[in-house]
């Protein structure tokens, strides 16, 4: 039986003790009796976070420690986001019994450590399809539950959504509560500052915890902080401080200046013991530390915190990785969607100490690529083990980076808080004084490349192509229209899989293309990749080379060579079809041909290699004589390398009538809707991108122009004097 606690029994007094370090806020909302630990699971029966508010102390205890074994149990296999989620199970148990969600607003910045959030809002049964196809997504999605306020995915978002939920329930005039809980990095990112600026300013209703995992976040400045929130915190200290404002500034003549002078004495005395001066300083209160594992603290000051008047802003201290002693060790790579192999405990060791493996001591092999410190959009970790994959495009990359690093000492490597991800690590780690982290700010890292290029170095910008959206007019206003030789590394290019809408790489060769003075290329294998990284070097303008998360075909190492720039090649020759592809997809168009050639076809096959500049005469004079032109790309279809291709052969048959005939098929991501989450070969499969489909989607093109079978280059013999006929 669950044991109900009377409302007042929540309400706890804040008091001081000598049990926790002097650098946090201890409280203990709880009376002296409990009941006994319940032995039935919690987690499974909860239908809503409103139940929480029925459970006591030890039941919240069990809860949490359910949560961490089924995120735990379900992360070693689908993969995603362990060590985020693990932390701040208590937290997100505490803001659910407090606000009243959906109608009080919960914002999740940046979203990949909502999987407890996730669970405590209806989402248990389902938490076993995680990042699949067609389950659970791996951020909040407003299409999975009336819970989740907005499809997040990017760093600094959180505090701007949060404004704008406040700012329109002032507007209307209703009493909804907005909680926005944002990660000690992304409040580190523009948009945050710019955001906490303006809350600050306009006095915004709003309250702010500021997860730290002591990730980036410094540690206060001891106990006289800790004094100073709890005054802070009490009705007291609010109401006399107010009052005293309204009083002396009713004196006549002085009274305006006399309130301002001991406005900005209070401030001073405050901010001069007290951690998050710059909080205090834009206007939003500041409280802190609260640790962030301790239910009575959290629950006593959010629910005093929720009270205040205007911004307040609850630090709290959490241990990312908690309860899972692999991820407590290894912050970094268990952080991320690719994780190392998670052994489970046994079913009765306590999920917060799992006992280390007693088989298998000899020490894993170091990992070439692990995740990135802020978000991965890898392959699914498990349990299982799988043969080794061949080394994947950001390895490539990054190998043949520090090659040619290693002849110039102008090339300079700069990514925005994500250099594990992008393979940079291993650049800093040979050159780290030409190495460069801006942290989640991916607008400064172009406008910052764009500057070296000008002081006459080669900078190098890694970015994930969804996070590079962030960065368009630097692209267009800095480094072309100046015209700079700075090569933007377009990684996770094309579809990345599990993390979802938010992270597919659909839409970056269709913005870029419009743009001036700008090359495009994109290789068709790993190796291809290292000549194409050697051609953007002997450069002398911007360059974009995308390159995708897959894996390579395992190609053995070639001496890269110059390409020239908009030269493709004929991978294939045909007389029925032509296909003209751009990046890895190319592979796959070949399979197409495989399976088409069985059936008669003859298809030809370019590489083009680059997708601005074309090269445009050997695709106008292979698409010559053909029945069809089909182009493959793995990005949005609106205006992107097919378009250019069609473009070329439009402006060709205004002049050659040979041409005039010849239709050509666009086959790429189609551009009318966002694409989900799901694993690569899936969501492949899915949109017929992979052999089978394209074979599918072209078989199905020449139905419907009429090409029903193949031209023979011999004519059978007829029954009669009459010709044969040729299909066309």
């Amino acid at each position: 039986m669950v044991r109900r606690i009377h409302p007042s029994q929540r309400r706890a007094r804040i008091r001081l003790t000598s049990d926790h370090s002097p650098d946090v806020i201890d409280a203990s909302p709880y009376p002296e009796s409990i009941a006994p630990v319940p032995t039935t699971p919690i987690l499974p029966t909860l239908t809503g976070p409103a139940e929480l508010r029925g459970l006591t102390e030890v039941q919240l205890e069990q809860l949490a420690t359910e949560i961490r074994e089924t995120i735990i149990a379900t992360v070693a296999t689908t993969g995603g986001h362990l060590g985020s989620s693990l932390g701040v199970v208590e937290l997100t148990i505490a803001l659910h019994r407090l606000l009243e969600s959906p109608r009080d607003r919960i914002v999740w910045d940046t979203g990949h450590q909502a999987y407890p959030h996730k669970l405590l809002t209806g989402r248990f049964a389902r938490f076993g399809t995680l990042r699949s196809l067609g389950g659970v997504g791996g951020f909040p999605r407003r299409s999975e539950s009336e819970h989740d306020v907005f499809d997040g995915g990017h760093a600094g978002t959180g505090l701007s959504i949060g404004q704008g939920l406040a700012t329109a329930r002032d507007i209307r005039r209703s009493g909804e509560r907005i909680a926005v809980v944002v990660g000690d990095a992304a409040i580190t990112s523009g948009l945050s500052l710019e955001a906490l600026n303006d809350i600050g300013q306009r006095k915004t209703q709003l309250l702010i915890v500021l997860n730290d995992n002591e990730m980036s976040i410094s540690p206060t400045v001891g106990g006289l902080s800790k004094y100073l929130s709890h005054i802070k915190l009490s009705g007291t200290w609010q109401s006399s401080k107010n009052a005293y404002d309204e009083l002396v500034g009713r004196i006549p003549a002085v009274g305006p200046t006399v309130k301002e002078l001991s406005q900005r004495l209070r401030a001073s005395v405050v901010n001069f013991a007290q951690d998050g001066r710059l909080f205090e300083d834009l206007g939003i209160t500041y409280i802190g530390l609260v640790p962030g594992h301790d239910l009575k603290a959290l629950l006593s000051t959010f629910q005093q915190a929720l009270e205040l008047k205007g911004p307040v802003i609850v630090h709290v201290r959490t241990q990312k990785g908690r309860g899972f002693r692999p991820a407590e060790a290894d912050q970094i790579g268990f952080h991320g969607a690719a994780l190392p192999p998670i052994a489970l405990p046994s079913e009765s060791a306590a999920a917060a100490e799992p006992e280390p493996p007693t088989s298998g001591h000899a020490p894993k092999p170091p990992r070439a690529m692990p995740t990135e410190t802020m978000a991965d959009d890898a392959a699914p970790a498990s349990a299982v083990a799988k043969p080794a994959k061949n080394p994947n495009y950001t390895a490539t990359f990054a190998k043949q980076l520090i090659e040619q690093a290693r002849t110039d000492p102008r090339i300079v490597a700069i990514t925005a808080g994500m250099p594990t991800g992008t393979g940079l690590s291993t650049f800093q780690a040979e050159f780290p004084a030409r190495f460069i982290d801006v942290g989640i700010a991916e607008q400064h890292s172009v406008a910052l490349a764009t500057g070296l290029a000008m002081g006459g170095m080669r900078p190098v910008v890694a970015l994930y192509s969804t996070f590079l959206q962030r960065a368009f007019d630097q692209t267009v206003h800095d480094v072309c229209q100046n015209d700079q030789p700075v090569l933007i590394a377009v990684d996770r290019a094309g579809l990345v899989g599990e993390d979802g809408t938010s992270h597919q790489g659909m839409f970056t060769l269709s913005a870029q293309r419009q743009l001036p003075n700008l090359v495009i290329a994109s290789p068709k294998d790993e190796q291809e990749l290292r000549s194409l990284l050697l051609t953007a070097f002997g450069q002398d303008r911007p360059f974009a080379l995308h390159y995708p998360r897959d894996p390579g075909f395992g190609l053995a190492p070639v001496e890269p060579a110059a390409i020239p720039v908009g030269r493709g090649e004929v991978l294939r020759d045909g007389t029925d079809v032509l296909f003209v592809g751009f990046g890895p997809i190319v592979a796959r168009a070949v399979e197409a041909v495989d399976l088409l050639a069985a059936e008669g076809w003859s298809i030809a096959v370019v590489n083009a290699r680059f997708a601005k500049p074309l090269d445009r005469d050997l695709i106008v004079g292979q698409a010559r004589g053909k029945r069809l032109v089909v182009t493959f790309e793995e990005s949005v279809v609106t205006g992107g390398f097919g378009s250019g291709v069609l473009e070329a052969l439009e402006e060709a048959r205004l002049s050659d009538r040979t041409l005039r005939d010849v239709p050509v098929r666009i086959i790429g991501i189609p551009g009318e809707a966002f694409v989900d989450h799901g694993s690569v070969a899936d969501l492949r499969h899915v949109l017929r991108l992979d052999g089978q489909g394209l074979a599918a989607q072209v078989r199905e093109t020449l139905a419907s122009i009429g090409a029903t079978e193949p031209a023979r280059s011999t004519p059978e013999p007829a029954d009669d004097p009459e010709p044969a006929v040729v299909a066309t």
